[in-house]
């Protein structure tokens, strides 16, 4: 393990222009739970009718709001969770000038709380609704203080502005993630089985030879990458920034 640190340290010391993309795993240390471990999403007790993904579809949202919302507040809302390592070592990186961008699965806005600035959000955030009818912005303040089905002013649905199943992800986002990923001299996953499509695919898009891999499992990727690291990424990202 201490050879990969060292070798993953002198690519972080050779490299100006790193991208870092991240998924579940990278906010498991905050105490949200991922989605496809022995304690995640998938593996928690939810409605015997319905799974995880029609739960936090756009169909089921349409179709039971009430349902909907029970659903996300009980499984989805952390309001005491706090960033955590591998936020705050991302947030060093970017201001020693060398991340430039993170690109993150998570919608829970943790990589801006501990300071990184130039995070693409592929998922959206949990941190801003909009009413669907007239577009009115809301806070997740006024959200979870209604209990019930959030209303706009117009009488119109709030909803999260996240990218729920059934739905593309947002255009301008995710080229805006390829672009940062094409012009990386490194490329940092982290945190993620590397199953869920298109953020899946968007290693293809590196053309660099210091591609690190960091997930506690493996994953099908794990031939593409240069170096791979298996552990908690919030304890290798720690020991990465340590010295720097």
């Amino acid at each position: 393990m201490n050879e990969k640190i060292n070798l993953a340290r002198e690519y972080i010391e050779s490299s100006n222009n790193i991208v870092f993309l991240g998924g579940a795993g990278v906010s498991t240390a905050s105490g949200i739970p991922d989605f496809r471990s022995a304690t995640g999403l998938y593996n928690r007790a939810h409605n015997a009718n319905y799974s995880p993904e029609y739960l936090l579809s756009y169909d089921y949202f349409k179709a039971d709001p009430k349902g909907f919302y029970t659903y996300l507040r009980e499984n989805l809302y952390y309001p005491d969770a706090q960033p955590n390592a591998a936020h705050y070592a991302l947030a060093k990186l970017e201001k020693l000038g060398k991340l430039k961008a993170v690109i993150t699965q998570n919608i829970d806005n943790f990589h801006q709380r501990a300071g990184s600035s130039n995070v693409l959000e592929l998922h959206g955030t949990m941190e801003h609704y909009y009413c669907v009818r007239c577009h009115k912005d809301y806070d997740v303040a006024y959200v979870m203080r209604t209990k019930e089905v959030p209303l706009c002013t117009c009488g119109g649905i709030v909803r999260p502005d996240v990218v729920l199943y059934g739905e593309m992800l947002n255009t301008d986002v995710l080229n805006a993630s390829i672009k940062a990923i094409t012009r990386a001299d490194m490329f940092i996953i982290g945190g993620t089985s590397l199953v869920v499509y298109p953020a899946a695919s968007l290693v293809r898009y590196y053309r660099g030879d210091k591609l690190l891999l960091i997930n506690q499992d493996p994953t099908a990727y794990d031939n593409w990458a240069n170096l791979v690291i298996a552990g908690d990424i919030s304890q290798v990202m720690a020991s990465l920034v340590e010295d720097l």
